[in-house]
């Protein structure tokens, strides 16, 4: 499989020399209300996301209610809904008349629009709205609509909670068969907020990744609370970031809980730019902010006696002591220092230099 190493996304350029993107997943957390779907539009955009993403689905093409009835109990996240799974759905779903508003609200934003569809109509219907595709974690094992998405020739971003690496290997390979603009994101698709599930999100699968799909773009999809597995998953190589947003984590619903609200997004931001200036570009070297620091910390050869000109130098005549101004001789320069012949007169504290030794 062959992959770009830089994709672009609308008006951004995502790679590992480029600044992490962030995708804000308002997914259900508009709770019915297009008015609310466009507040949070601005505020996840003040907040500094670079998208907002929706989810195009109506509760029919995604569940069957019958299907969940005969499960006999609702499990996981689902368990504390006081609704069906299919009411809960049918009032988490997307009016389609919606679809322009938004879209139009996210270019007053300045923030680009996303949403992940889930049905071949719906795909048909926002086709002409989004610059990417968004698979989410539950379709990684349907190759027929990731393929829909992915003939558009737009870039594909798969989510990858609980799957195997043969699920996300054949995904990979449906994908790629139509574009090389393709995100992996590592995923767990636990959505209770519980702290316990920081020891499930793996984040150094992306390392495997890395090694499975040389070249390709990570990413990371993440229901966890706070911003410290993000910070992890940019260490480890991942550009794009997707969490929910939610403008209070007050308010009842599937999504809110774990979510991020415009103050701890914001937050989430600022410390990635921070990490990001601090990885560097893998080479050592004296940086330019601590050349003074190599000279006040570092040793040099300093002499401890009245040297005359003509007379040999003895170990004896030097402690090794900070500073170590340009053109000193450094500690490991004490053995040529022994026997050499002072070519003038040099007084005790001064520095030893190379040009006053022969």
């Amino acid at each position: 499989m062959n992959f770009n190493r830089q994709i672009k996304i609308g008006n951004k350029t995502i790679g590992l020399d480029k600044p992490s993107f962030f995708i804000a997943d308002i997914g259900a957390n508009h709770d019915g209300d297009l008015e609310k779907a466009k507040e949070l539009i601005y505020m996840c955009a003040d907040a500094g996301a670079d998208v907002a993403k929706f989810q195009h689905f109506s509760a029919s093409s995604i569940v069957s209610d019958e299907g969940f009835k005969k499960l006999g109990g609702k499990d996981s996240h689902q368990a504390s809904w006081s609704k069906s799974v299919f009411e809960v759905y049918k009032g988490a779903s997307i009016d389609l008349t919606w679809t322009t508003e938004l879209v139009a609200t996210c270019k007053k934003a300045n923030i680009q629009f996303m949403t992940s569809p889930y049905s071949a109509e719906l795909i048909e219907h926002i086709d002409p709205y989004v610059s990417a595709y968004k698979v989410g974690s539950g379709d990684i094992d349907w190759d027929w609509i990731i393929g829909e998405m992915a003939k558009k020739g737009k870039p594909m971003l798969l989510a990858s909670g609980a799957s195997s690496c043969d699920d996300v290997y054949k995904a990979m390979k449906a994908v790629n068969q139509y574009t090389k603009d393709i995100v992996l994101m590592q995923c767990n698709t636990n959505y209770t907020a519980s702290l316990d599930n920081f020891k499930y999100i793996q984040l150094n699968v992306l390392k495997t990744y890395a090694n499975m799909f040389p070249g390709a773009v990570l990413g990371l999809s993440d229901h966890t609370p706070g911003h410290s597995t993000v910070l992890g998953a940019v260490a480890l190589g991942a550009r794009v970031i997707e969490k929910h947003f939610t403008d209070s984590n007050e308010h009842e619903g599937p999504d809110h809980k774990f979510a991020m609200n415009p103050k701890s997004w914001a937050e989430m931001v600022e410390r990635t730019r921070e990490l990001e200036l601090s990885l560097g570009t893998g080479i050592k070297r004296i940086e330019e902010n601590e050349l003074h620091t190599s000279i006040v910390q570092r040793r040099s050869l300093h002499l401890n006696k009245d040297i005359k000109k003509g007379q040999i130098i003895k170990v004896a005549d030097i402690d090794v002591l900070r500073p170590a101004p340009q053109g000193a001789l450094k500690p490991n320069d004490l053995r040529f220092a022994e026997g050499k012949i002072a070519q003038s007169d040099l007084s005790s504290g001064s520095t030893l230099k190379w040009t006053d030794i022969k």
